[in-house]
């Protein structure tokens, strides 16, 4: 049962089910719950209201003016991420490793908060507590782990440390408890989108009226859920794009950032003992180089036609997945080595002993290892599609060929291969290219102008609601004006 009393200065709910009041009353275009009264102190002296620059300008231009990484106080930031960065090895965990470390830096106080029941799941990050909570696998892809946070463990957490502000992720299933909570808790939401699930829809499912069901629900199910964001995170301008088609609000572009201490040319001195592993003995020969997740949506096999036409070339792929067991069938008889799972320097020095680094993926929301290969001074061929196009200055930095043309694809590679001076000239201006990239600037940009935009827009819907329920108060006028409406549960939640 839910019982609602309009008083002259709260709102107060009672219910057996708060998750479900909030779900009704909390809908996309602005309605905000919350525990407290809201308090713009909690934005710092800067307050909403600063002015905003070009957001866009700043997520894809090198050389734009970025900000002091401490230019606006600390906040209280609360990551609910899955599946978790600290075990799950991808580009993926390695954004948000490094947001951690320079939010920590730039003075944000930072709570984290994610399913793992690995064993060797660490107990902090620098020294940010990390709390874990119940999760499940899914069936095809077991090397996942993800979270509806059955048992609210999560909303515990946040209600003892109190955040100014949430980020979740997406897809997945812990951006729909998120979005509740930040709704319970009345602070800004960001999420940020890092898999664009209607090209995963197209690539996994091989009967046509299921893939059409189900590109369509995917489709429908994206802007549904962004919208709920204050603000929404693509990590390229490509995908915004897309997004922004699909109907999704409030997005700006994550700006891109590398490590060029730990990806470097610097690791192919002394390297022959990795280039001997990786080209299965023959070190000498030309070597291609795939670093990723095994999935059928990354279009490796692909890799087959190239290899046939070039047979003196080698590859080696590094990286698990569940495609593994079939791209090895894919690639018998061809001179492929799975090198599995690398990490730390072994990882660097793979990268930079390769000659060529091949991306057939046509899926890429942003393509971290096409830049790590860059910093690494080894050029990519990459198919022209999603995150890659902003990445890559076709002919300059690396190349492209058209999506499932193999024939281009062949001639792209065998150029690169046989001009060693292009070869080495592309490598360096791809490696100059990264150079302008770093992670200190995209959390610079994230938390003194993104962080500060979704404050902004969380202050305006919280108005606009203020705006109604002014409305709908008779005795409005004799209320104190710092007064806000609130919403308190009764329920048995800690």
């Amino acid at each position: 049962m839910i019982f609602v009393q309009v008083g002259v200065n709260e709102v107060k709910m009672q219910s057996t089910h708060p998750f479900l009041v909030a779900l009704i009353f909390a809908p996309a275009h602005g309605l905000r719950l919350s525990m407290r009264a809201p308090s713009d102190s909690r934005l710092g002296p800067q307050g909403v209201t600063a002015r905003m620059p070009d957001l866009a300008e700043l997520a894809s231009n090198p050389d734009a003016a970025i900000p002091p990484l401490a230019q606006r106080p600390g906040r209280k930031v609360a990551l609910l991420v899955e599946p978790t960065p600290f075990t799950h090895v991808s580009g993926y965990s390695n954004r948000f490793k490094e947001m951690l470390r320079y939010l920590q830096a730039g003075g944000d106080t930072v709570e984290v908060v994610t399913p793992d029941d690995t064993p060797d799941r660490p107990a902090d990050f620098l020294g940010i507590p990390i709390t874990y909570v119940r999760g499940f696998r899914l069936f095809l892809y077991k090397q996942v782990q993800l979270t509806l946070d059955i048992g609210s463990q999560a909303l515990k957490r946040l209600k003892r440390f109190e955040p100014t502000i949430i980020h979740a992720v997406t897809p997945g299933f812990f951006v729909l408890p998120a979005i509740i909570y930040s709704r319970i808790l009345n602070v800004p939401l960001v999420i940020s989108y890092h898999t664009h699930l209607p090209a995963y829809a197209e690539r996994y499912i091989a009967v046509p009226v299921l893939r059409e069901i189900s590109v369509a629900v995917a489709n429908w199910i994206v802007p549904t859920v962004l919208n709920f964001a204050d603000l929404a995170l693509a990590t390229s301008p490509q995908l915004k794009a897309q997004l922004q088609e699909l109907g999704c609000k409030n997005i700006e572009v994550w700006r891109k950032g590398i490590d060029t201490n730990v990806f470097t040319p610097a690791f192919n001195e002394d390297n022959l003992e990795m280039r001997t592993r990786l080209t299965g003995g023959v070190p000498d020969a030309p070597l291609l180089l795939y670093v990723g997740r095994l999935g059928a949506e990354k279009n490796i096999g692909m890799i087959r036609g190239v290899l046939d036409n070039i047979p003196e070339a080698r590859f080696a792929i590094v990286g698990c997945g569940p495609a593994e067991e079939e791209l090895r069938k894919v690639f018998e008889g061809t001179p492929t080595v799975f090198m599995g799972l690398m990490q730390g320097e072994e990882l660097s020095r793979a990268y930079a002993g390769a000659d060529v680094f091949v991306m057939p993926s046509e899926s890429e929301t942003l393509g971290f290892v096409v830049l790590e290969s860059m910093a690494s001074q080894v050029p990519a061929v990459c198919a022209k599609a999603g995150g890659l196009v902003n990445l890559i200055r076709d002919g300059d930095t690396g190349l492209f060929f058209e999506p499932g043309d193999v024939d281009d694809f062949i001639e792209k590679v065998k150029l690169l291969l046989k001009d060693s001076k292009l070869r080495r000239s592309m490598g360096e201006a791809a490696r100059e290219e990264t150079l302008n990239w770093d992670w200190r600037a995209a959390t610079s940009v994230l938390r003194n102008y993104q962080y500060t935009l979704a404050e902004k827009r969380h202050a305006e819907r919280q108005e606009r609601w203020n705006s109604m329920m002014s409305r709908l108060n008779p005795f409005h006028n004799s209320a104190p004006a710092a007064a806000a409406p609130t919403l308190a549960f009764n329920s048995t939640m800690s």
